[in-house]
């Protein structure tokens, strides 16, 4: 029997100092138009992908809630249940009942990381430098280094001229590398407000004797004063970028901020403990962690644990376990996690500690057959078929089978309902299009096949693909969040609005939540 808990009761639990993870089961784009402060999003559509990695204590309390306008919150905990999580609420009434409980609802993704963002600017006074004062500078061909603290992706989606790419969780271990004279003005930049100023903050906090600033407002801020962005950009950190100089500094500066080291034992000791959840955090880069990891770890990247958390962990309240090989990267991501309220730990060794933890289990996905490109295209012909697009919805604008309706897990019983002929389903992921298929299509005769190698196959075999840019429409594309995409799109209006966002953020905080971020006095932060 599902269990029902109020608002009042909800946030009771949120602030009890208890583990929790709160879950918002709605899709992307409905989560990020208006949910709760510390909601985790796991999309209803990725479930079974998704919890073993963010909750892998399976007796961790969880609250799961959707908008109070649909089941899908109560078809969540249904199969949390058969995941064997024995502990599921379900937020009666959603995020409506939220609201008219008098409790605010945010938009936009990564709320905390942003937020917390926003509240080092305040006590901490982070040095910045305008859009246009920066251009004046790279005009006058003055001696400053503009590093990207975003992800190699995202920087290959435009970037300030002249930048380098060197991720937030990067800069402590590169920087000395990428800028070896210490009296060169250093500028770091994102797309938006949040990483520009944590990553500035970082090297202040480090003590770094150059002088460093926040490009304020990043790429957007450029964009907006009439700057010429690039676009594709390869320019990042040489892979032989490591030092360890700043190894002192950063860990003086995790024993500034209490960060615990903690030895292999002890990491091990607490893996047993049923009553806690842990996560072991192995804050290196892709390449570093591909070439070897320690067992049961996952790969958090630095700079996304800190500013998109909930990407990796799902649990308020858990135990973070960090590491590196270097002795830097790890303590100074952790200076920055207990700040923001998290009990974050640095692994004592590391990469040589030999720690080594069980992976957390994850349930095998049910099998769903197959059809090959040649006998779908046959069927199509013949009309005995219909053909289910699962990929995301901007994937399928862009280009699908021609007969493809695109459709979603939460709405695909609804949208199959007087459909009597066999179904294929196109999925990028076999394991997401079978979990969807044994919760939704249960029970059906003949059972619905997959679209073997999905998209790449059928393009493959030369056969044809058509775009429909207007479909599905935008109302139900419920996995997109257009107002976060448009701002990167040439719309200075998105942008606009993207950036007031981030700046009213704490002016939404209450005081428990406020609270609850753990920032030095400011009359105590250490300022440029």
């Amino acid at each position: 029997m599902t269990s029902f808990i109020d608002p009042t009761t909800l946030k009771s639990w949120l602030h009890d100092g208890g583990e929790i993870a709160l879950l918002d089961v709605r899709e992307h784009g409905q989560y990020g138009e208006a949910h709760l402060f510390y909601g985790i999003p796991l999309p209803f559509s990725r479930l079974e992908l998704d919890a073993p990695r963010l909750m892998p204590r399976r007796g961790v309390r969880v609250v799961v809630y959707d908008g109070g306008d649909s089941d899908v919150a109560e078809r969540a905990a249904r199969r949390l249940a058969v995941l064997d999580y024995t502990d599921v609420h379900v937020l009666q009434g959603g995020t409506r009942a939220w609201k008219a409980a008098g409790h605010a609802l945010f938009a936009g993704v990564n709320l905390p990381s942003k937020t917390f963002g926003e509240l080092a600017e305040e006590v901490y006074h982070t040095p910045r430098v305008s859009a246009d004062q920066l251009a004046e500078m790279l005009a006058r061909k003055e001696n400053v280094v503009v590093l990207d603290g975003r992800p190699v992706s995202e920087f290959h989606k435009m970037n300030i001229p002249t930048a380098t790419c060197c991720p937030n969780g990067e800069l402590a271990y590169r920087v000395r590398r990428l800028v070896p004279d210490t009296t060169t003005p250093i500028v770091i930049n994102c797309a938006g407000r949040t990483r520009s100023i944590i990553g500035a903050q970082t090297l202040i906090n480090l003590g770094l004797p150059n002088p460093v600033y926040a490009l304020e407002n990043g790429t957007q801020g450029w964009y907006l004063n009439d700057h010429r962005l690039e676009h594709g950009g390869t320019r990042r950190y040489p892979a032989d970028s490591g030092n360890a100089d700043l190894r002192p500094a950063a860990k003086a500066l995790a024993e500034r901020f209490g960060v615990p080291t903690v030895t292999a034992q002890t990491a091990q000791q607490w893996a047993g403990d049923v009553s806690r959840s842990l996560f072991l955090c192995d804050v290196r880069t892709p390449e570093e962690f591909a070439a070897g990891t320690l067992p049961g770890a996952q790969h958090t990247p630095g700079g996304q644990l800190m500013q998109a958390g909930d990407q990796y962990f799902g649990v308020r309240g858990a135990r973070l376990v960090l590491f590196d090989d270097d002795g830097v990267r790890a303590p100074t991501v952790a200076h920055w996690l207990r700040q923001m309220g998290h009990d974050a730990s640095v692994l004592e060794g590391g990469l040589a500690s030999g720690l080594s933890l069980a992976a957390a289990a994850a349930p095998s996905a049910p099998a769903l057959a197959t059809i090959d490109t040649q006998t779908l295209s046959a069927r199509l012909a013949q009309g005995d078929v219909t053909l289910v697009d699962l990929r995301p919805s901007m994937q399928f604008r862009a280009g699908h089978i021609p007969q493809a309706r695109w459709s979603i897990r939460p709405r695909l019983a609804n949208d199959l309902k007087n459909e009597t002929r066999q179904l294929v389903l196109v999925a990028d992921d076999a394991a997401l299009a079978a979990w969807t298929a044994a919760s939704e299509l249960a029970g059906l005769s003949p059972a619905p096949l997959l679209l073997e190698g999905s998209m790449a196959a059928w393009r493959g075999a030369g056969l044809p693909v058509e775009a429909t840019p207007a479909l599905p429409a935008d109302a139900d594309c419920i996995d997109y969040l257009f107002f976060v995409h448009d701002r990167h799109d040439g719309n200075k209006e998105a942008a606009r609005r993207y950036l007031a966002w981030e700046t009213g953020l704490v002016a939404q905080l209450d005081a428990r939540e406020r609270s609850a971020f753990r920032l030095p006095a400011a009359s105590t932060a250490p300022h440029a």
